[in-house]
């Protein structure tokens, strides 16, 4: 049986309907995660509809939602007119905030069709119109972009992190080759045909990965400006690349 944790446990005495919750229980004391046996989490004020294709949305990435929104809100004038690229989208959850809180243009790519599937029933309900394209990063992708915004894998291989994540949450959007830096150095490398010239670039990291991600931002890219910000525990959590 799995350790069940007071958390999860209260989790799904909140947000499970009562004549569920025996066998969420059950479930739960199996290692299933308690997001994934309620279906569905509160991101941004959107209810998002999970399962085990696509992972758990946190409250650092609406953060990083929330972060991104304050940058585009002073750096672009008509916002209305602006093109954002959400890369590995998963869910959906942060294409489908930013559409909302925006009304622009939103783009979001997944190399997972499962995954898509699932982003675009939560788009349907919540009746936000996203253009969703299953490619790996940009091989799909013809247009430009004013924001590119992502939560890409960042975990080594050789990474603990908690059993309940490892054992439920899909190991394609949680591990990266080269220490875990292999999508930021993919995505800053070929960045450059897909961005206006004006634009802004949105990262979430591991807190240990600040440095190494804004070095390659200098590497590929002239003349940006290169931020490294904290989450909630003051921990390096996102990269905010602009060019004025």
């Amino acid at each position: 049986m799995f350790n069940v944790r007071d958390s999860d446990l209260e989790y799904l005495k909140r947000y499970l309907p009562k004549d569920r919750l025996e066998e969420g229980i059950k479930l739960l004391e199996k290692g299933i995660s308690p997001q994934y046996i309620v279906g569905n989490v509160n991101f941004y004020g959107n209810i998002i509809n999970v399962n085990n294709n696509v992972l758990i949305p946190r409250f650092e990435t609406e953060l990083l939602v929330d972060k991104t929104i304050n940058y585009i809100r002073n750096s672009f004038f008509d916002i209305s007119e602006l093109k954002i690229l959400d890369i590995g989208t998963g869910s959906g959850c942060i294409a489908i905030a930013l559409k909302k809180e925006l009304g622009c243009n939103v783009s979001a790519v997944d190399i997972s069709s499962e995954a898509l599937e699932v982003a675009r029933n939560n788009a349907l309900n919540n009746e936000v119109d996203v253009n969703f394209i299953e490619s790996d990063i940009f091989n799909n992708l013809n247009n430009k972009f004013d924001v590119i915004i992502s939560n890409p894998p960042y975990i080594r291989y050789d990474e603990e992190i908690e059993g309940i994540v490892k054992n439920n949450e899909p190991h394609l959007a949680l591990y990266a080759d080269e220490d875990g830096m292999y999508f930021y150095d993919k995505i800053l490398k070929e960045c450059r045909e897909y961005l206006n010239d004006k634009y802004l670039i949105a990262f979430e990291i591991g807190y240990e990965q600040g440095d190494a991600v804004m070095k390659l931002a200098y590497k590929y890219l002239d003349n940006v400006i290169v931020r490294v910000e904290q989450d909630y525990s003051n921990k390096n959590r996102f990269v905010f690349i602009y060019r004025k």
